[in-house]
């Protein structure tokens, strides 16, 4: 009786809690909350964030989890992942089911909760036959980390900078839509995936971006290309709001045009006007978050020399989005592995300093993407940097999830958002990973 009174006199939102689930609360910890660490606490029900305020008096934590003077921060998001542990999105496409619950389940291990599984440059069969099962899952224990929904790297890019694609698979878009069609299938875009890669100096493409952002509900990135100034500036007004592992396979910064790269300023400037699906200038009050340029940055030490890192983080620094663009060889030792069709070597890199290991195109010297981590790249961006521990860490939450548009559920510890949650160590160490608000160890994360 006194829980039915306590129902009709509450908001929608306690009426919710009181009769939910079993509420876990976090506690003797720093969280990551409004950009800044807090001491505070984070309590959690049925896979969400929940306000403790709206609890007083009606009910009690069922269990407290002592962090132990720990961050509390959210799950890593990781948009460019095109594979681990021995499996890779483009090439196991006999076993793709098998390949994303590994490498979800391995990545989440990681403190990765959720990602965007990467397909590099393939054939039209490949892509009608991997993305339908890309697309977006949730995460869970039997699951492992969120599918976001695929990111398709290509093929609509330049063949002078293919980068580890196969340049037999690279195309272009004379006949617009029509092309992206017959490459991918619209409904599998509209259903599956979440942005895709392109170069917007591609015959076609530059004209089908507003397109395919409005048909299919995608977004789009600029990558590999050799686009100058003013054509990224025309993809960027068109919707184009991410740049794909910024510094590699693009034209390199120049004074007199300085390409891709100079989108970094276009958050603060109106060079590049953006304009609706109609081509229509966009009115400067209705911008905002809208006009931010979001740029991947590969932080292994190899892709990119830390000072350039540098360099574009004091640039533009809310849109740094760091990413591991992994292949099939991360979690695996030195060996012979594919990505997509090409074959990689995997082995100490000795032009740079310390000799890491590093990911090749076999008999070449091209990078054929990373077997670095997220939290890994996390720690070298702080290193590179120099910037806080929270700068550092919303690199790899808040501004993936932002980039693609999901802030309010991904990214952040705020009420309403995903249960997905890390502790991480001063040093920038996962210690707990939790997703949907389930404690993820290699116990409890099934294979079955």
């Amino acid at each position: 009786m006194r829980l039915t009174r306590a129902l009709h006199s509450r908001t929608d939102e306690q009426v919710a809690i009181i009769a939910g689930g079993p509420i876990a609360q976090i506690y003797n910890c720093r969280v990551l909350r409004n950009h800044r660490l807090e001491h505070d606490d984070v309590w959690f029900q049925d896979g969400r964030i929940i306000n403790p305020t709206s609890l007083y008096g009606l009910r009690n934590p069922d269990s407290r989890i002592d962090a132990r003077g720990l961050i509390v921060a959210p799950g890593l998001v990781d948009v460019q992942l095109n594979g681990a542990f021995g499996y890779d999105f483009s090439f196991n496409k006999s076993d793709i089911a098998t390949c994303l619950d590994v490498v979800s389940r391995g990545v989440l291990l990681q403190g990765c909760t959720s990602f965007c599984p990467t397909t590099v440059s393939s054939d039209s069969e490949t892509y009608h036959s991997v993305l339908p099962n890309l697309g977006r899952r949730p995460g869970s224990l039997k699951n492992g980390a969120e599918s976001l929904g695929a990111h398709v790297e290509g093929p609509f890019m330049n063949p002078k900078k293919k980068g580890a694609h196969d340049v037999s698979c690279l195309r272009s878009a004379p006949n617009g839509l029509a092309d992206f069609d017959e490459c991918y299938g619209l409904d599998n875009l509209r259903n599956y995936v979440a942005y895709m890669t392109v170069a917007p100096e591609v015959d076609g493409v530059l004209e089908a971006i507003p397109q395919l952002i409005s048909e299919c509900q995608i977004g789009i990135s600029q990558g590999h290309s050799v686009a100058t100034s003013e054509v990224a500036c025309q993809a960027h007004a068109g919707g184009a709001r991410m740049i794909t592992h910024l510094f590699n396979a693009m034209t390199s910064f120049h004074h007199r045009d300085p390409g891709i790269v100079g989108l970094l300023s276009a958050s603060r400037s109106s060079e590049c006007l953006k304009l609706d699906a109609n081509g229509v200038p966009i009115p400067e009050q209705d911008l905002a978050e809208s006009a931010t340029v979001f740029y991947g940055l590969i932080c292994d030490g190899i892709h990119v020399h830390p000072s350039a890192v540098k360099i574009a983080y004091n640039s533009h620094p809310a849109g740094a989005v760091l990413v591991t663009d992994a292949m099939g060889a991360m979690g695996l030792p030195d060996g012979h592995y594919k990505l997509g069709n090409m074959p990689v070597v995997v082995g100490p890199k000795a032009d740079v300093k310390g000799c890491p290991r590093a990911a090749l195109i076999q008999g070449t010297d091209t990078l054929a993407g990373s077997i670095v981590t997220l939290i890994e790249c996390v720690r070298n961006f702080r290193a590179f940097t120099q910037c806080s521990i929270v700068e550092a860490v919303e690199a790899a939450t808040l501004r993936p999830a932002q980039m693609l548009g999901i802030e309010r559920r991904k990214g952040t510890l705020d009420y309403g958002a995903d249960a997905d949650i890390i502790f991480l160590s001063d040093e920038l160490y996962v210690q707990q990973v939790f997703v949907r608000g389930e404690l993820a160890t290699p116990d409890t994360v099934r294979s079955d």
